[in-house]
């Protein structure tokens, strides 16, 4: 096979895994979409007793076969880049084999059932497949916000342990251990439930008191638990007012996948990788 013959080969792979605009490529991203489910769908009914005891040798030979798809399309995927490490050491190319070896661990060694939970990290390429990642350039404006705001979140929250640790520890010496507050970390534990308005309902005053104090409690959690909300939120319409639109950046945006860098959503009329420079496959 000659390097033509095997670029070419290797390019129209390239555009069936990592395209989704044509035929081929929607028809793979179905049947790995389907894969996808159908693996989640495995592990959900492997953790039920009494259902993988009925049908485990249907659902070892079901997980082996999807497990099979993924390794061949992580195989694909590492041959069809110019830089296998790349996609390999990426998000996606960690997830994609932290999600296949588990089936191939427990062949070796075998009673490793706890691996297959990471089985369940599958789901994550659901944000390949729907090619969700070209939306989520819009969080970076809300972790902007967060990171803004974290100096007066962690105030806030300092605030929120010392009204804990006070009310925890008069609760502690009003109720005292025959009511259940044995001791004041208790209490505080007991104050942190109630403030959130969790109420696992474990503790609880029986004292007219303690009641009050509780009542009061409970409606400081209300306000409290609006206060980050409040914080976070004003700070996000603020770096909404910063943002201004890039002109040199096109609306319309398709699945074109950079064979070098692995970058995605260029622009429609894109030759040329924004990221690398590398030439688009049409």
């Amino acid at each position: 096979m000659n390097t033509t013959t095997k670029n070419h080969w290797r390019s129209k792979l390239h555009d069936i895994i990592y395209e989704a605009d044509t035929p081929a490529g929607k028809l793979f991203d179905l049947v790995l979409f389907i894969a996808i489910i159908a693996s989640i769908i495995l592990v959900m009914l492997e953790s039920i007793d009494s259902f993988d005891k009925k049908y485990h040798n249907f659902l070892n030979i079901s997980e082996w076969i999807i497990t099979i798809l993924f390794s061949i399309e992580y195989i694909a995927r590492i041959i069809t880049v110019k830089k296998p490490l790349k996609y390999i050491f990426s998000f996606y190319g960690i997830v994609d084999f932290l999600s296949t070896i588990p089936k191939y661990i427990s062949l070796l060694f075998g009673g490793i059932h706890a691996l297959a939970a990471l089985r369940a990290l599958r789901l994550l390429r659901i944000f390949r497949i729907l090619k969700l990642a070209r939306y989520l350039g819009a969080s970076n404006m809300l972790i902007s916000a967060l990171r803004a705001s974290r100096a007066k979140i962690l105030v806030f929250l300092f605030a929120v342990l010392i009204l804990c640790v006070i009310c925890g520890t008069l609760m502690y010496l009003i109720e005292g251990e025959e009511s259940g507050f044995s001791s004041i970390p208790v209490s505080v534990y007991w104050c942190i439930v109630t403030l959130t308005t969790v109420g696992f309902g474990d503790i609880a005053p029986v004292t007219p008191l303690g009641q009050f104090l509780a009542a009061l409690i409970m409606i400081m959690g209300y306000g409290i638990i609006a206060v980050p909300t409040g914080i976070v939120s004003a700070e996000y319409s603020t770096q909404g007012t910063k943002k201004h639109p890039n002109p040199n950046t096109k609306v319309s945006l398709n699945s074109k996948s950079c064979e070098n860098c692995l970058a995605e959503s260029h622009s429609d009329k894109a030759d040329y990788c924004y990221n690398c420079g590398e030439k688009l496959h049409i």
